[in-house]
């Protein structure tokens, strides 16, 4: 019996993440009749580590993937569970991403003590987020908000609302669900009003593109529209070359889960003080071209002025 070695990061949400996605494999190997055991192997990654500087100041990609995946091609796993908003574009030579699952929430969500909205936050509200993408967009609604950098794990952040005296945090409502927090969260904030990064919500499951085994089994977790959404979003994200680092979000869904369903998509780029946001949307059957076409266009509006100014 082939014991499949299952590499995430150790914080409590990658763990359990990942235990809900073992737990759905584990069903598909015993329905098809192979004979297969899992293994967690929790790994700790750069950006696990610096805890006290903003990702935004941290630079370089894949800083919660590079070590998972050098545990990969050193075969010391065999699949390797990320979330897919931490995934560079350009995937390690000898790697792919086997799987998309279904794709948990992906709006941003909004937790405070009083059970208020964004609207009704009051004047200089401190809010909490070290994304320069939620930063941005909400700054561009309300300028008057103060962004109070906020960095840690899920349950870290929570505190940090009541000990640091903040009126509310923004965090990923996928991370909150899969945790069963979702009592925590005081409202949603719709794509329209903050897109999310590219990939939220999303599961990226990866394996060595020469296992065959593997990819057979992770084939039957693919969530086709998932895939198709995350593969707009990910080319938009390719070409103009983002990350952590910049003011990027974007969001598409899949008419349905056919193979030529037609994809929309809204991608975003701002500056980072959010005086500026500027949007595009685009439709069609082909995903990586939907992508293209968003990126074109907002690299026409003046978009790579903006990311530079947020990389100086």
């Amino acid at each position: 019996m082939r014991k499949i070695k299952v590499g995430t990061r150790q914080s409590a949400l990658a763990m359990t993440q990942s235990g809900q996605t073992l737990d759905a494999l584990k069903r598909l190997a015993e329905e098809a009749g192979l004979p297969l055991e899992f293994e967690v192997v929790p790994i700790v990654t750069r950006g696990d580590r610096i805890l006290d500087v903003t990702l935004s100041k941290v630079g370089g990609k894949g800083l919660f993937v590079k070590e998972i995946e050098e545990a990969l091609l050193g075969g010391e796993i065999d699949i390797a569970i990320h979330s897919m908003k931490d995934m560079p574009f350009e995937l390690p030579e000898g790697l792919v991403i086997g799987c998309v699952p279904p794709r948990e929430d992906p709006r941003d969500a909004l937790v405070n003590l009083t059970s208020s909205t964004l609207s009704d936050l009051p004047p200089g509200a401190r809010i909490g987020t070290s994304s320069l993408r939620r930063s941005a967009q909400l700054q561009s609604r309300r300028p008057d908000f103060r962004i109070e950098s906020l960095r840690g794990n899920i349950d870290t952040r929570l505190r940090k609302l009541e000990s640091e005296g903040l009126d509310a945090i923004v965090l990923a409502a996928a991370g909150l669900k899969r945790m069963g927090w979702s009592d925590r969260i005081t409202a949603y904030i719709e794509p329209g009003d903050c897109l999310p990064a590219v990939g939220q919500g999303a599961l990226a499951i990866e394996c060595r593109a020469s296992d065959d085994e593997v990819l057979a089994l992770l084939a039957m977790l693919n969530d086709t529209a998932a895939e198709r959404a995350v593969a707009a979003e990910r080319t938009f994200l390719g070409l103009l070359n983002g990350g952590c680092q910049v003011p990027i979000g974007a969001y598409a869904t899949a008419a349905s889960a056919e193979s030529d369903a037609v994809v929309s998509m809204t991608g975003m780029v701002a500056a980072a003080d959010g005086r500026l946001v500027l949007k595009a949307s685009a439709s069609g059957s082909d995903p990586a071209e939907v992508g293209r076409r968003v990126a074109e266009e907002l690299l026409g509006k003046g978009a790579d002025a903006l990311l530079a100014e947020a990389r100086e």
